[in-house]
């Protein structure tokens, strides 16, 4: 299983997701964001997947800094666009398999979806 996982180094989130995937044996590549930037075309394909407002972290302090104007009146295009502009708007970590993606860290549906498949390869 291939997995890469996107996000932030320093993040509390993402250590926590870190921390998970290495005790429970799954093998990820991480991509920082914040230093190699995000492309237009994954950003589209995680909004598609899992919507425009699961991706966009509007709990962040850069999304809560943001003008009131830019927060107003938000659809997929926007967020894509305030997204694109400061990679710290996007949700983290976010987690792609090429079968499945997860955004954010929640320990239960990293079990349910990468548990599995780690024991059968350690079984193997």
């Amino acid at each position: 299983m291939s997995v890469t996982i996107y996000g932030i180094k320093n993040c509390d989130t993402m250590k926590k997701a870190f921390a998970w995937l290495d005790k429970t044996g799954v093998a990820y590549d991480f991509h920082d964001y914040k230093k190699a930037g995000i492309t237009k075309g994954d950003l589209e394909k995680w909004c598609k997947a899992a919507g425009w407002e699961t991706v966009l972290n509007r709990a962040g302090t850069t999304f809560r800094k943001l003008p009131d104007a830019d927060k107003e009146g938000l659809t997929e295009r926007k967020a894509i666009a305030l997204m694109m502009a400061q990679p710290s708007m996007i949700k983290r970590p976010v987690l792609d398999d090429g079968k499945r993606l997860l955004v954010g860290f929640k320990p239960d549906e990293y079990e349910k979806e990468l548990g599995k498949a780690a024991r059968k390869k350690a079984a193997r």
